[in-house]
């Protein structure tokens, strides 16, 4: 694995370790003298909120592990040779930080934070805890299947049972009906602003991401054993009459830029990484013609041409090589962690399953088109008409165009390798010496192995997650 990603994670530590130790409940009390002012036992929940988003914009939608996924999606490439991620190489060990960044970063806190909220009936941060929980249980889930969850989070209990990847998706699905509730409730004594880095305490932009996420989630099981992807695509078309409504309501993490507070993207492509961007990507946007490859991608510096890598072929010079645009690589760039593109895309897919690629087709284009607005591409123009219209749906194609598309609007986003599990597209070849086919899925933790041995850790990489039928 390139230097990566010690040194990315090294800015976090800070959170980690304070939510670790602030976030411990039910202390006994004794004197109050014995009480020490500068190392609290308890903090309130904006001091929880705000380094837990932090850490799942850097840590869980853009840490270790979803840079393992854009290897394997093809949308990055480590300028140096095989074997290493890109070519499937994947120790247990090199999980140990993920899991960590999910459970005692993430998940822990989160779990802390709506105890404390609901206690103190402040409903807006109890609902945000509950998305944001979802939010990470769905991603660990479609990395690792089975997942501890219903009792990891109990004081005494050491060995720790896996929940089923079934039971755990009904537990998003709960989470985020509970945080609706909650919002609705209209009622709540302190309500986030500054601390909520992605809404601002916006709880209406809230409420239509847990509606929005829903549907991500309830499109996951077009495949899924035990169920229909009829049934699917309409819970998900249910939902998404409550979601998102305009790129407005994208749900990201906007950077500051400064020392410490640079874009994930930014610093996964830094000189030290050499990482740079795939061939499969650039290749396929410019056979495409697609007007968004100069808004995305930035040409190399040493010859001006958009050039990827091809993993798997000699290394060569950095700066003969492309890296990301402003929109997506700059130091204060957003890290997008759901889109209204994507939403849409969800929609199209749903249409297609129950009324045919027909009723998809115009969906599909108003999802297309609100990408390239975000890209500040305008959408009349004559080589945006001309591109949409190149990618016109029909029986045979709908399926794939549409999560070609997707993929394109979901660029640094692991959906699209969920995406590629549960429906084959985009299509992908393994890369040039690769050690094994793409795989499935990630390794559990070698640290979880070791003190919370489950058989469910026997799981190779070609082993497939429940859904990924």
């Amino acid at each position: 694995m390139p230097a990566p990603l010690k040194f990315i994670n090294m800015r976090k530590s800070f959170y980690i370790l304070l939510l670790a130790g602030l976030c411990l409940q039910g202390c006994k009390k004794f004197l109050d003298i014995n009480k020490d002012p500068n190392n609290p036992t308890d903090v309130q929940e904006s001091l929880i909120l705000a380094p837990v988003a932090l850490n799942i914009s850097d840590n869980i939608q853009g840490g270790n592990a979803g840079i393992i996924i854009q290897n394997y999606v093809q949308n990055i490439a480590a300028n140096q040779l095989n074997p290493y991620v890109g070519s499937y190489q994947l120790f247990n060990i090199d999980m140990d930080g993920d899991w960590s960044a999910f459970y005692v970063a993430s998940l822990n806190n989160l779990i802390s934070l709506n105890k404390k909220a609901e206690a103190n009936n402040n409903w807006n941060y109890a609902a945000i805890a509950k998305i944001l929980t979802a939010y990470t249980l769905g991603t660990a889930t479609d990395f690792w299947g089975d997942i501890p969850y219903s009792k990891g989070f109990s004081s005494g209990v050491f060995k720790v049972p896996y929940d089923k990847q079934e039971d755990i998706y009904k537990s998003i699905q709960s989470l985020l009906s509970d945080a609706i509730a909650n919002i609705d409730k209209n009622s709540s004594p302190k309500s986030p602003t500054g601390d909520d880095y992605f809404y601002n305490g916006n709880m209406s932009a809230w409420r239509k991401l847990a509606w929005s996420l829903k549907a991500r989630y309830y499109i996951h099981l077009t495949k899924a054993p035990g169920y229909t992807a009829k049934t699917q695509a309409e819970n998900a078309m249910t939902a998404l009459k409550n979601g998102m409504t305009s790129n407005n309501d994208d749900f990201k993490f906007t950077y500051t830029g400064a020392a410490g507070s640079e874009n994930i993207w930014y610093l996964t492509f830094t000189p030290v990484t050499t990482y740079v961007m795939n061939a499969t990507l650039i290749d396929s946007l410019r056979n495409r013609n697609d007007p968004r490859l100069p808004k995305m991608i930035a040409p190399a510096t040493a010859t001006g041409l958009y050039t990827g890598r091809k993993i798997g072929t000699p290394t060569g010079d950095l700066a003969k090589y492309s890296y990301p645009a402003a929109l997506y690589g700059a130091k204060s760039s957003s890290n997008y962690i759901f889109s209204y593109s994507e939403a849409l895309f969800i929609q199209a897919e749903a249409l297609l399953i129950t009324s045919g690629y027909a009723a998809a087709q115009p969906v599909y284009v108003n999802a297309i088109n609100s990408h390239l607005f975000k890209l500040g591409i305008d959408t009349t123009s004559a080589a945006a008409i001309a591109y949409v219209n190149s990618r016109k749906l029909t029986g045979s194609n709908a399926l794939q165009l549409i999560m070609e598309e997707k993929a394109v609007a979901n660029i640094f986003n692991f959906e699209t390798y969920n995406d590629w599990r549960r429906t084959g597209f985009p299509k992908l070849q393994k890369v040039d010496g690769a050690l094994i086919d793409i795989p499935r899925r990630l390794l559990y933790p070698q640290s979880e192995i070791l003190t919370n041995a489950q058989p469910q850790q026997t799981a190779i990489q070609r082993t497939k997650v429940w859904w990924d039928n």
